[in-house]
């Protein structure tokens, strides 16, 4: 069975559409760019529901609770085999001020020493192509069904 992962794409309204990606935190992702950048969003278990992972997500990466109502985006398939149901709210948040959570790993490989990152480096919101290149090519759809929801082109 594939890894599901659950999460939510946050959009703003501005001159134009604007949505909120994540940046991966830690050694392997430091130089990547384009493709790299995700909705904040994370795996969860048989055990677990969807948008309750997808708000845990959020409040770990970003160091938000959410509240607000969620708009159900469906189900992607990412490149690697892996689930990602989605989910929308409407929010304007100051990226400047997020606190994710940390993990921990050998680095640098093979050295026995231990090194904690932060899940995630950076948040910041994008006009939709803007996102469209910086995004995880397997979540571009969610860009698509969100813009069709909120009427945006």
């Amino acid at each position: 069975m594939p890894a599901r992962s659950a999460g939510i794409l946050a959009y703003r309204m501005r001159s134009d559409l604007e949505v909120l990606l994540v940046h991966p935190g830690g050694p392997f992702w430091r130089n990547k760019d384009l493709g790299a950048w995700s909705i904040p969003k994370g795996e969860y278990g048989d055990e677990q529901n969807a948008e309750e992972a997808a708000r845990r997500e959020f409040a770990e990466e970003l160091g938000l609770e959410l509240v607000e109502p969620l708009i159900a985006l469906g189900q992607v398939k990412q490149r690697g085999g892996k689930i990602v149901t989605a989910f929308a709210v409407e929010l304007d948040i100051d990226t400047r001020n997020v606190c994710s959570n940390t993990f921990e790993i050998e680095w640098p490989p093979r050295s026995g020493k231990r090194q904690a990152f932060p899940e995630i480096d950076r948040a910041a919101f994008f006009t939709l192509d803007e996102a469209k290149r910086k995004i995880n090519e397997g979540q571009r759809p969610l860009l698509e069904r969100l813009a069709r929801l909120v009427g945006s082109s």
